[in-house]
């Protein structure tokens, strides 16, 4: 009978998961580095891509948010009640089966 090796010589915590190290080590670079170059990034005196940014500007994109988020609420309610509908079908089959 072979007795399993003490808890000391397990590898360290972090040295586990060296792929998830390296990803989140990138990531994190990734975004410091985009952090950093965004206040120059397209813009010229204050104007980027959209032109000077005005009231009305920021008051239509607010907006565009808003309906966004509306539609994304309700296109997943939509499917979530497909998905539960399709389970409720399932399940009823299956017991009606067996």
């Amino acid at each position: 009978m072979r007795i399993a090796p003490p808890a000391a010589s397990a590898p360290p915590r972090c040295g586990r998961f060296p792929a998830v190290k390296r990803t989140a080590s990138a990531l994190l670079s990734i975004w410091a580095l985009m952090l950093v170059a965004a206040p120059a990034a397209l813009a010229e005196n204050g104007v980027g891509l959209a032109g000077p940014t005005t009231d009305k500007t920021v008051t239509f994109f607010c907006f565009g948010v808003i309906i966004f988020f509306a539609i994304l609420v309700i296109g997943m309610s939509l499917l979530q009640g497909k998905l539960e509908k399709r389970k409720d079908r399932r399940r009823t089959d299956l017991e009606r089966l067996s």
